[in-house]
């Protein structure tokens, strides 16, 4: 049971109030760029909150860069070794993580380069995406969404977890997709991304979220 208190608030407010906090935000290992995560199913479209968080910075003046984790998943071959519908898998073995240290992360070390690959493989056509990298000029934002965030001990300055009931979670997972579910009853009895994360947001309805503020 989720006991964080959680207060009304609309989408656009909450991308608001989380930009100024963000924009205060210093990176803890002493380097030039803060990292932000904002984890969450697929139905509680994460992404979606990163980039309104981004706009909010825009106007603040403080560049960012969103990058979703879906853009680095693992070629089909082992993304699918045990079938396609195997929530084992999908736990432990989709996402590249490997590519997301190297890639993503270890460009925003202290005396990184800044230059980050926002994706590195298309699920659709299952090749590289050959995408050009980003610089990020420091005091830059990093803004990386998407699930199972919290189990892989990235290096986040600031994280936000979209919260679903499970009852949330299976209504507004597409029916194709509940083979996922066991995983997020796994992440949230072993990771317990409600009470890690720094931020939580309950999006049971996307028309009235809640934050913990």
């Amino acid at each position: 049971m989720v006991c964080v208190r959680l207060e009304a608030i609309t989408w656009d407010r909450l991308a608001e109030r989380l930009a100024d906090r963000l924009a205060g935000l210093e990176p803890a290992d002493g380097g030039a760029w803060p990292r932000v995560g904002f984890d969450g199913a697929p139905a509680a479209r994460p992404g979606d909150l990163a980039e309104r968080v981004a706009e909010a910075l825009r106007v603040r003046g403080r560049p960012s860069l969103v990058v979703g984790a879906e853009g680095f998943l693992r070629p089909a071959s082992l993304r699918l070794e045990h079938g396609r519908r195997d929530a084992e898998s999908y736990h432990g073995g989709w996402f590249d993580t490997g590519a997301l240290w190297r890639e993503v992360f270890g460009p925003l070390d202290p005396g990184g380069s800044g230059r980050v690959l926002p994706d590195l493989w298309d699920p659709v056509t299952d090749r590289a995406t050959r995408s050009p990298y980003a610089q990020l000029p420091p005091g830059g934002i990093l803004l990386l969404h998407g699930p199972l965030l919290l189990r892989h001990w990235f290096p986040f300055d600031l994280t936000v977890h979209l919260l679903l009931s499970p009852g949330a979670l299976r209504r507004l997972t597409p029916e194709t997709d509940h083979w996922t579910l066991p995983a997020f009853e796994r992440y949230a009895s072993e990771t317990d991304p409600a009470h890690t994360a720094d931020v939580v947001v309950r999006a049971d309805d996307p028309r009235r979220p809640a934050w913990s503020g």
